[in-house]
């Protein structure tokens, strides 16, 4: 590969030249929803960072295998081991079956995701459909001596895993620790340890979701399905493993201690981790009830939002920030961003109407390289934006007539700004080819070529009522030597 990508690992703390397993295959796992409830802003985050990713490894030349999991069994409240099913507790409120709240929830997820030009994923597993796998994997780990059996459940042993590898070795924390101050809770539980975690609970009698397995008829735990799933699409050994920083522990730490445990190596080459979406500067989420869904983003329904934002928008904001840094929300943080995605639609309709000359009086070489050596350096998406942002000043003084660009500069330059506008950071534009944005463009430009004759000939009242009403729709027109300019 031409251009060599450098991407943070989470779990060497430091920027590594990324290096395929197995080259050019790729494989990515990344965590995605657990469906029991609308998308928010926070699940918008982790979508848009690994689809930057995935889009800019396929670009790479990369051949990638992208596997992002839904959890619809085995996520229990507060992210512990006691507690009602996340699902089931919605299913049991709404008097429907688990899997209506899952279809229903995944439906509209799916929905959010393409508003917001999320692309697909290679796989897309459930947790419930991997049930056999899981309990293969737990038979796996009791074989090895990291597991327990107790009362029909089965947990994962920490203190003998730490004996022999490192328990915390991806949050950092100190496991020895934790270990010391809860030797007193034992036998006051199912657990030897408060620090194991479930890998099979058994079903109490009111328990929607439940299988048989050798031990009771129960349940996986939460953390098993990424290792089980992970296995069975991408293999022992895969490249990357993803999700937002909040995973880190306990459930990635988790992955990597069973994981290894039943594979007796490590699986992983590169953990990535995306930063928090914040509200006041604490996490946007459903446990904390601060959250937007991202449908209240797109109708402006929630009372915390000023006026209603485009899906475009929110991924333009999302990608303004590097996706290891906080973006705490706010409506004079999202209007900047609509502003800011404005200007930058505005100048590439304008590129695509560039007429060139015999020389160029602008200088745009090296836009193509920057942009790629900033992408190259984790995913740097806000100095992509910031070049791109300064080759509009060109095409805007071209635009006005104050400077030449060649045919040659201005073929690059329309390449350059696909490339990364829409390719790569996913940003729909107003010349997008579906049959509804064509249409519609179509019938405003016929609308202003109607008024563009009406002044021609001077009818003033009809000029003026095409104008006045499409202002009042929301369109703004600004006419031009050329003819006129229009945006809504």
């Amino acid at each position: 590969m031409e251009h060599k990508l450098h991407i943070y690992n989470t779990l060497h703390r430091k920027k590594e030249q990324f290096v395929p397993l197995h080259s050019p295959n790729v494989g990515m796992y990344v965590c995605g929803p657990t469906v029991y409830g609308d998308a928010h802003l926070g699940h918008a985050r982790p979508a848009i960072t690994f689809d930057i990713l995935f889009r800019y490894l396929m670009h790479l030349g990369y051949k990638v295998r992208y596997v992002r999991n839904i959890t619809d069994v085995g996520h229990l409240e507060n992210d512990a081991d006691e507690g009602e099913d996340k699902v089931a507790k919605k299913a049991r409120l709404e008097q429907l079956e688990p899997m209506e709240v899952v279809q229903y929830y995944l439906n509209r997820y799916h929905r959010a995701m393409d508003e917001l030009n999320v692309l697909s994923p290679s796989i897309e597993p459930h947790a419930s459909g991997h049930i056999i796998e899981q309990i293969e994997f737990v038979q796996k780990i009791l074989d090895s001596g990291y597991a327990y059996e107790s009362e029909g459940s089965v947990y994962f042993d920490v203190e003998k895993y730490n004996k022999d590898h490192r328990y915390g070795i991806l949050s950092g924390r100190n496991i020895d620790d934790m270990l010391e101050t809860t030797r007193e809770l034992d036998g006051q539980s199912e657990k030897r340890r408060s620090v194991d975690f479930a890998l099979w609970k058994k079903a109490s009698p009111e328990h929607i979701m439940r299988w048989n397995s050798p031990w009771s008829v129960g349940f996986p735990g939460w953390h098993l399905e990424c290792s089980a799933m992970g296995t069975k699409y991408l293999g022992e050994e895969f490249d990357i493993h993803g999700g937002g920083m909040d995973l880190i522990f306990p459930h990635h730490e988790c992955e990597i201690a069973q994981s290894c445990a039943a594979l007796k190596k490590d699986t992983v080459k590169y953990w990535m981790h995306n930063n928090m979406i914040t509200v006041n500067g604490q996490k946007m989420g459903k446990s904390l009830g601060n959250f937007i869904t991202l449908d209240e983003f797109f109708t402006g329904s929630h009372p915390m939002l000023a006026q209603a934002y485009s899906p475009m928008t929110i991924r333009f904001f999302i990608l303004q920030a590097h996706y290891r840094s906080t973006v705490d929300f706010s409506n004079e943080a999202l209007q900047a961003s609509q502003k800011g995605l404005e200007r930058m639609l505005e100048g590439y309709a304008r590129l695509q109407k560039l007429t060139p000359s015999d020389k160029s009086t602008v200088d745009v070489s090296g836009l193509r390289a920057k942009c790629e050596e900033a992408m190259c350096d984790d995913l740097n998406t806000p100095i992509v934006i910031s070049h791109l942002f300064e080759a509009l000043k060109a095409i805007n003084l071209v635009h006005d007539g104050k400077e030449t660009i060649s045919a040659e500069d201005l073929n690059e330059l329309k390449s350059v700004f696909d490339l990364f506008i829409k390719d790569i950071l996913g940003l729909k534009t107003v010349n997008d080819n579906s049959a509804g944005a064509d249409a519609y463009k179509k019938a405003i430009d016929l609308l202003l070529d109607i008024r563009l004759e009406a002044k021609k000939n001077k009818d003033w009242a009809t000029s003026d009522k095409i104008r006045n009403e499409l202002t009042a729709l929301g369109f703004e027109i600004k006419d031009t030597k050329d003819g006129f300019e229009w945006k809504l």
